[in-house]
């Protein structure tokens, strides 16, 4: 499916319909999107089983004094084990550290890791382990098949506290109200 669709920096939002899979009721942030495929992260679904400072004790990484406290989330279903931040536009990063837009940019490096545990890095953050992946043409199509509905990212929604309300928040910004949403897809 040929698309001139550009989705980079906007949020999916899972539709009712995804049941038992890792996107049920989950809010991914678009970091990149293109013919060749879609990568994003999944900014509501923090990790329990660890926290940064455990993170950074197991990449051997000193925190400082001035460490910073970011959340851990599940970023998606694909490589659970690689790390991304993703985080506010004021911080310049690395030639790795891909600029989504004015607002926000994603670094997968250590180097981000460290400015943090020292207490620096970007203004707002949060961490992804593993991310969600779409080959060409299958963001559009599950889009079309009513898996997903895009909103407009806003910072304090992606980076905000309430992990537990995002999805409702970024539902609420498009005029949909939580409630009213069946997990039997129909067409009109």
């Amino acid at each position: 499916m040929e698309s001139n669709l550009d989705l980079t920096g906007k949020l999916l939002v899972a539709m009712p319909g995804m049941g038992d899979s890792p996107f049920d009721r989950s809010v991914v942030f678009l970091c990149v999107h293109s013919p060749e495929g879609a990568m994003g992260l999944i900014v509501n679904k923090p990790v329990r089983e660890i926290s940064f400072p455990e993170l950074l004790d197991q990449l051997g990484i000193a925190r400082g004094p001035e460490s910073r406290e970011i959340r851990v989330h599940m970023g998606g279903p694909v490589e659970h084990g690689r790390g991304f931040v993703l985080h506010s536009g004021d911080y310049p990063g690395s030639d790795a550290t891909l600029k989504v837009d004015d607002r926000f940019a994603m670094t997968a490096t250590v180097d981000i890791l460290v400015a943090l545990a020292r207490g620096g890095g970007p203004r707002r953050s949060l961490m992804a382990l593993g991310y969600a992946g779409w080959g060409p043409g299958q963001l559009e199509s599950e889009i079309l098949q009513n898996g997903w509905l895009t909103a407009d990212a806003s910072p304090d929604l992606v980076f905000g506290e309430g992990d537990g309300g995002k999805w409702e928040a970024a539902l609420r910004s498009l005029g949909v109200d939580p409630s009213g949403l069946s997990s039997a897809a129909g067409h009109a």
